[in-house]
């Protein structure tokens, strides 16, 4: 199962819409500076620059994800980017939703270990994510039964 947050755009819109962002503002800045505001492109410049950056580190914050697999013996969460991967027994596993932070955290729990998952993803997402696991922990169990 993979879990990667959502994303409205591609590169390719996000290049579009920075572009677009910057246009309007060098424009409104022009004409500012027509009417006697000689700042106003310089500072529309600086301003098309950081809202540039935000964008572009929002959008690549939506790199991440994480990928768990479920196998008779064990479960394993790897956090993309990276290389972080965590194991849990896969007859001991608990999945649980609790409230915390404003929010409800999706949480795998073993032998006093305890893992957040998706909380890049939606309340109702993350309230579907733990169903499906849940049907497929007891799915591995029955399996692994016979």
């Amino acid at each position: 199962m993979w879990l990667r947050p959502n994303r409205a755009l591609d590169k390719r819109g996000l290049r579009r819409l920075i572009m677009g962002l910057a246009a309007m503002a060098l424009a409104t800045a022009a004409f500012g500076a027509w009417q006697g505001n000689v700042f106003a492109p310089l500072f529309a410049l600086i301003e098309a620059f950081v809202v540039g950056f935000a964008l572009g580190a929002a959008w690549r914050a939506g790199d991440r994800g994480e990928r768990i697999a479920i196998g008779l013996d064990t479960l394993e969460v790897r956090q993309l980017p990276g290389r972080r991967v965590r194991h849990f027994q896969t007859y001991w596993v608990r999945i649980r939703l609790a409230p915390g932070e404003g929010r409800q955290r999706l949480l795998i729990t073993s032998h006093g270990n305890e893992l957040e998952i998706g909380a890049f993803l939606g309340e109702e997402e993350r309230a579907e994510v733990s169903r499906k696991l849940m049907v497929l922990l007891s799915e591995v169990m029955d399996q692994s039964r016979r």
